[in-house]
């Protein structure tokens, strides 16, 4: 950092600066002060940045140097939130932010003040895409961006002919040069026109040596077009070269094949190029273009503050909290579904997987074999032009691969047999090494027994007497020996039998000390093995918790999973309802009126006019109804009325009838009620 500081003064104390600090005065700068020396360096790497920072908003003077610091492509150190930090320590001037600043543009001011002026003309404006529907909107950018792409050309050409070397005075001097030679030049041919007109036929001659130079010229580009047929011929043999070793390997490889497995093969790699065409290919595309959508998004916003920054924020944590109160709602409503569908879910992703993973290794492994056969292809080629010799015929490699074959399956049999002969051997061994083992274990029980019944040594000595037997009785076979012979026998194995008892007694009293160790022993093998199952019972109990949890957290983990596609998904409808909200905006914005009139408002402003005029007649209607309701009500008053007065007509008629009447009388009532009826209908 010391040095860093030290490197900032000096360059501030030198031209064009001249500031005249020092260590101390220089650290103990103010913030606005400090600023205020960040903005002359900026200023004279960039003449508008000529601000007093006093009479400056802080967070327009922030905005401004981190649009400047953005173009002169300052990378701030760490991750984003580090770049928060760098944004607020530029507002504040805090020296750890400042500082480094100040090291990185002191170091290459030059550089800077280049870049900085190309930034003036190449820094494209972006103009929104609803502005470039106008055409002369459109033509004038259009002007701009070829504008632009001419001024990058002729920067480039002047920066070559900066750095070339020429100068002024060089090429004057070469011009000057040039003048004179030409002059000496004309001198030349006027001489020598002088000296030809002397000459006899001197136009024949003249004729005749252009003809010269002009079969001179086509006989050099003869020369150069034979050359290129000569290049020509050359690549054309090599591509034959290549295509008859294609060829040959094609019939290689269709030598022991059959129609049927061609068909596999091509109806395998139509699969495989479909899946690559419809899946693979769309999925990665789509991923790309998204990411370049965000990129520009991102690009094309502007540098922001602070209080925006934190508004973002505040905005995101909002989202997020409806976001998650939806989900919940959701998962309430439809657990027994999700649960269901989150296996098969899983299963259908991994298999995705799986095959996207599949279809990477194919097409490597397909790469893979391309290059082989390239390199194989060379090094036959090579193999020619070094020896001279022809690859290995058709029928001489099938004999080879024949042969291979019946070795293959000759060395397949025989190294099957070893392998059946191994494995008796070992079941052998296995056996024998029980046979041992349980010939051991009955010893070693007839010993205990023996010790249990007090004849200790018995079999032992059973054994030793009928060796002794089958000794006596191949002797007595061998030889036939005499009852003398005999007896000393019977002596000596008495004696034998007494030498191994005194042998056997401290041996016995041996094992009865041993046998009390056994028994300790064993008491204390029962209590460590009760210990162990007491502790194997609470291992048990744990894992079996372990287990619970691990299942617990596994669903969680798959409720998480399920919560993330059906964010996934609200983000899909999202998009899909701001892409109809923008081509409404497009359509709406369009100079041609048929897209206006596809438009929802316009469709929404057609259903308004068609509901009011709907209204209106209805009010209308409503109108006329209410004028005539009270003579309509009258109406109909008369009308119940004569269907009163003609119900009492018939009554009238049905009681005379049941009375028998005369008839005057009745037709004289009749007339009276037809009267009657007759004047309040006419009222």
């Amino acid at each position: 950092m010391s040095d860093q500081i030290k490197y900032i003064v000096d360059s501030l104390n030198k031209e064009p600066f001249k500031k005249n600090y020092n260590l101390i005065t220089f650290d103990s700068l103010e913030p606005i002060q400090l600023l205020q020396v960040l903005n002359d360096v900026l200023a004279e790497i960039d003449p508008k940045q000529v601000v007093d920072i006093r009479e400056e908003m802080p967070e327009q003077t922030a905005k401004r140097m981190l649009n400047l610091l953005g173009i002169l492509k300052y990378k701030p150190p760490g991750n984003a939130k580090d770049i928060s930090i760098f944004r607020q320590g530029l507002v504040i001037g805090s020296k750890p932010v400042v500082y480094p600043v100040l090291h990185w543009l002191l170091q290459r001011t030059n550089e800077l003040k280049k870049r900085a002026y190309l930034a003036r003309f190449l820094v494209k404006l972006e103009v929104p895409s609803e502005f470039l529907q106008d055409e002369t909107v459109a033509d004038t950018y259009k002007q701009y961006e070829e504008c632009m792409e001419a001024f990058k050309t002729l920067h480039k050409e002047c920066e070559q002919l900066k750095t070339s070397g020429f100068s002024t005075a060089e090429i004057r001097r070469d011009i000057s040069a040039m003048e004179e030679e030409k002059d000496q030049l004309i001198k030349r041919v006027e001489r020598m026109k002088k000296r030809v007109e002397t000459v006899q036929n001197h136009q024949q001659m003249l004729k005749i040596a252009s003809q010269l130079r002009v079969e001179k010229e086509r006989e050099e580009f003869l020369v150069q077009q034979k050359q290129e047929q000569k290049n020509q011929l050359f690549h054309a043999e090599q591509r034959l070269q290549r295509a008859q070793n294609q060829l040959e390997s094609m019939r290689n490889a269709a030598a022991d094949a059959k129609p049927e497995s061609l068909m596999k093969r091509l109806e395998e790699e139509m699969k495989f190029n479909s899946y690559l065409v419809t899946e693979k290919f769309p999925k990665e595309i789509e991923s790309k273009k998204k990411q370049v959508q965000h990129l520009q998004k991102v690009a094309s916003e502007p540098a922001m503050g602070h209080s925006g920054l934190l508004e973002l924020e505040s905005k995101i944590n909002e989202v997020n909290t409806q976001i998650n109160q939806l989900i919940e709602k959701k998962m309430m409503t439809n657990e027994s579904t999700e649960t269901k569908f989150s296996l098969f879910k899983q299963q259908a992703s991994i298999i995705s997987r799986k095959k996207e993973a599949k279809a990477e290794e194919l097409q490597e492994a397909r790469e893979k074999l391309i290059s082989l056969e390239r390199e194989a292809s060379a090094k036959t080629n090579q193999m020619r032009e070094l020896d001279g010799t022809e690859t290995v015929k058709e029928d001489e490699f099938k004999r080879y691969v024949s042969k291979l074959r019946s070795k293959n399956t000759v060395f397949k049999k025989k190294h099957q047999i070893i392998a059946e002969i191994k494995a008796e051997c070992g079941l052998l061994q296995s056996t024998e090494e029980l046979l041992k083992q349980r010939h051991e274990n009955i010893q070693h029980q007839l010993q205990t027994i023996e010790e249990k019944k007090g004849l200790s040594g018995y079999s032992y000595t059973q054994e030793e007497l009928e060796r002794v037997s089958t000794l006596k009785s191949e002797v007595d076979e061998m030889k036939g020996r005499t009852l003398d012979d005999m007896s000393e026998m019977v002596k000596k194995l008495n004696s034998l039998v007494s030498e191994k008892k005194s042998v056997l007694s401290p041996v016995i009293k041996e094992l009865r000390q041993l046998r009390q160790k056994c028994q300790e022993l064993t008491m204390e093998c029962e209590e460590k093995k009760a210990q162990y199952d007491s502790c194997a019972a609470g291992l048990e109990s744990d894992r079996s918790k372990l287990e619970q949890e691990v299942k617990g957290l596994h669903e969680e983990c798959l409720q998480e999973e399920s919560r993330y596609h059906y964010t996934n998904c609200m983000i899909k409808n999202l998009e899909v309802q701001l892409r109809r909200a923008t081509d409404e905006m497009k359509a709406y914005v369009s100079s041609d009126q048929q897209e206006k009139r596809k438009t929802i408002r316009e469709q929404y402003i057609r259903n308004i006019a068609e509901q009011e005029n709907l209204g209106k007649k209805l009010r209308e209607e409503q109108k006329a109804v209410r004028e005539s309701y009270d003579q309509n009500m009258k109406q109909v008053k008369m009308w119940r009325d004569f269907e009163k007065l003609m119900e009492c007509k018939k009554k009238c008629f049905q009681k005379k009838q049941q009375s028998q009447v005369p008839v005057g009388q009745v037709t004289q009532a009749e007339g009276e009620d037809q009267e009657e009826g007759e004047d309040r209908l006419t009222l």
